[in-house]
């Protein structure tokens, strides 16, 4: 696990300009899925859509310094990810069986409280 502790810096203007280019692309994107919604067919629009989120995820993430940041994050939470002990088929359907049990336990009592304080309810307004 990374253990620095790093001081927040100010953007510079160079990756305000990238984050606004990054911007611009999905905004195009998007742009060109509703302006030619029309003419275009809809796989061509959502081609559009996918590739100004696509460019404007890689403006971010291979020019910036908050990009490096993230790509470092991803880089850690992958080998974090790699430490985890998960569990076996058996496990995860017994645990399944339990969550599904107390769920329906725990709907049963509230619907018993539900059908009390209505009785309650009924028998004080005399209804």
């Amino acid at each position: 696990m990374n253990s620095r502790v790093e001081q927040s810096k100010t953007a510079s203007a160079a990756d305000i300009v990238k984050y606004a280019v990054s911007i611009l692309l999905v905004v195009a994107g998007l742009f060109a899925f509703y302006w030619f919604s029309g003419q275009w067919p809809g796989f061509a629009r959502i081609l559009a859509v996918v590739a100004g989120v696509a460019a404007g995820t890689a403006v971010f993430m291979m020019s910036t310094a908050k990009g490096a940041q993230t790509r470092e994050f991803f880089a850690e939470t992958r080998f974090e990810l790699r430490k985890v002990v998960w569990p076996t088929r058996q496990e995860a359907m017994r645990m399944t069986w339990v969550v599904i049990i107390a769920v329906i336990i725990i709907a049963l009592v509230l619907a018993g409280f539900d059908t009390v304080i209505q009785w309650l309810l009924r028998l004080f307004l005399g209804h």
